[in-house]
């Protein structure tokens, strides 16, 4: 189950050096349901999400970097490309920390995780975050590789 909001960020108040970053490579595969493939660094998934937007079911699967080229070839839209970074939060929250390249350059996404629906409902964000996306189909990656 994954749990998580979205936040639209205009302007990064810090340095972002010294925190762990990942670059990401994804594209879909399907839209309904949501069939992802991606590459993390060096590790690839496919990956199925149901539907919903804080809410919803996830499942990983591991790839190797031969299928995921495969299925890579077979997505629609386009390939989004960004660099992750994982920014310690309270309470033992982490933020994702979402800077696009390509097409949705100038694009920067938070994305907090949470154990709880009701947890991530009274979550309150840190000032430099901007407006809660969480539940607007414009800013899911899906959406976004659709063009």
């Amino acid at each position: 189950m994954e749990i998580e909001r979205k936040f639209l960020i205009k302007k990064i108040p810090f340095e972002l050096t010294g925190f762990k970053r990942r670059k990401i490579q994804q594209a879909y595969l399907c839209t309904e349901p949501t069939v992802r493939v991606r590459r993390d660094n060096d590790d690839y998934y496919l990956t199925y999400k149901s539907k919903g937007f804080i809410v919803r079911e996830e499942y990983n699967l591991p790839l190797t970097a031969s299928s995921y080229a495969h299925l890579l070839a077979k997505a629609d839209g386009i390939v989004i490309t960004k660099t992750r970074y994982e920014i310690p939060e309270k309470d033992g929250l982490t933020i994702e920390l979402d800077i696009f390249e390509g097409r949705y350059e100038g694009l920067i996404l938070a994305e907090v995780e949470f154990d709880t629906e009701n947890a991530a409902l009274s979550y309150t964000p840190p000032e430099w975050f901007g407006e809660d996306v969480s539940e607007r189909r414009e800013y899911c990656n899906s959406y976004l590789a659709l063009g």
